[in-house]
């Protein structure tokens, strides 16, 4: 028999869909009115003026449906995930319309983790044996979770360079995650969120996809970076707490990571090109795996189905293969992205461009 909680997440699905939705037609008129574009420049590929702050339509879909449809009294620290979604989306606003150096960006960013983990409580408390380590000190506890949800806002922030891409990206986590929770009947609440946040970003990428009429900024890539983040944290505490009647508990921290592996491999790969070449970490370039694929000729379309369909293997080879443990897991992930990357960089040097729009 279907529960009550099942209704609830098809409702915020369509619910989330529906305000994005019907919101971003407003934004795109204030900020053609406004002037609020992303204009191009030497390290952008886009040539035209595109609006921004598309992520403001995420967020308010994302926010109503999570309000309306969930019970906090089950998961009490949602009211601070809402006050640290509204630090997120404040910086990331000030950052889409007038700028913001990286620096004040990741002092907004610490503040907001720092909230969900210390008053929220939502810790990553164990390593799950993972180099022999089960339980963590408090203090490192806290330190390597705001690490965590740094580094994975920031993937998705960094992911975000192409149509499509990023919300592509966090329609297969939230998805993922939303599943494994509703099928581990673990925390129904947890699926209503990433249902929410699946809902959100589906009605934004009807206006984002190739030609694309609003790009979701800072705003929105940080705001679904940081929902992915909590909803990776909670989903290996709930299995913490409680064995999975799908999957080993010690195989869970490989199957979170794989739902947002790409963009994870992605960042690492980035920063370790960058600082192999005595650049700055933060500093853009095109040595992105998009930027591969557009450099054969893909367009922005074909680029983003051919990463998420490579997205969605790497999760199915972590739920194949989760009983092989973490390590024989995360090497299967890993080799079998480095196997695409070398594939992509042979056929680039073979065959492909050496810059995109001459930039």
């Amino acid at each position: 028999m279907i529960n009550n909680d099942f209704y609830n997440i098809i409702l915020a699905f369509f619910t989330a869909f529906a305000i994005t939705f019907l919101t971003i037609p407003v934004i795109i008129k204030i900020a053609k009115a406004k002037k609020l574009f992303d204009f191009p420049d030497k390290r952008k590929i886009h040539v035209r003026n595109i609006p921004t702050l598309g992520g403001l339509a995420i967020f308010l879909g994302f926010v109503f449906a999570m309000t309306f449809f969930t019970k906090f009294i089950y998961c009490y620290h949602l009211q601070y995930v809402t006050s640290s979604l509204i630090i997120i989306s404040v910086i990331g606003i000030k950052d889409d319309v007038i700028g913001l150096s990286p620096i004040k960006k990741a002092i907004g960013q610490i503040f907001a983790a720092s909230i969900v983990v210390i008053w929220g409580d939502l810790r990553i408390v164990s390593f799950y044996n993972i180099f022999g380590i089960m339980e963590l000190p408090y203090v490192i506890s806290v330190t390597f979770s705001i690490f965590t949800i740094l580094v994975i806002i920031n993937a998705y922030n960094l992911i975000d360079g192409i149509n499509g891409l990023a919300a592509s990206m966090g329609i297969i986590a939230s998805i993922a995650f939303g599943t494994m929770f509703f099928l581990t009947g673990i925390n129904y609440q947890q699926s209503i969120l990433a249902f929410s946040l699946a809902g959100a970003l589906f009605g934004f990428l009807k206006f984002n996809i190739t030609p694309a009429k609003i790009f979701m900024g800072d705003t929105g890539s940080m705001v679904v970076g940081f929902i992915i983040s909590f909803l990776s944290i909670e989903f290996l505490e709930l299995n913490n707490t409680k064995e999975s009647i799908i999957f080993s508990r010690f195989s869970i921290p490989l199957i979170a990571m794989s739902f947002m592996f790409l963009p994870l491999y992605d960042l690492v790969r980035v920063f370790c090109i960058r600082l192999l070449n005595n650049r700055s970490p933060f500093k853009a370039d095109q040595n992105h795996l998009h930027h591969m694929l557009l450099k054969l000729g893909l367009s922005h379309t074909f680029s983003t189905f051919v990463l998420s369909l490579f997205a969605c293997l790497l999760i199915t080879l972590a739920l194949t293969f989760h009983k092989y443990g973490n390590y024989k897991v995360g090497l299967i992930l890993l080799s079998t992205c480095l196997i695409f990357t070398v594939i992509l960089y042979l056929l680039v040097k073979r065959n492909g461009k050496t810059t995109l729009n001459g930039k």
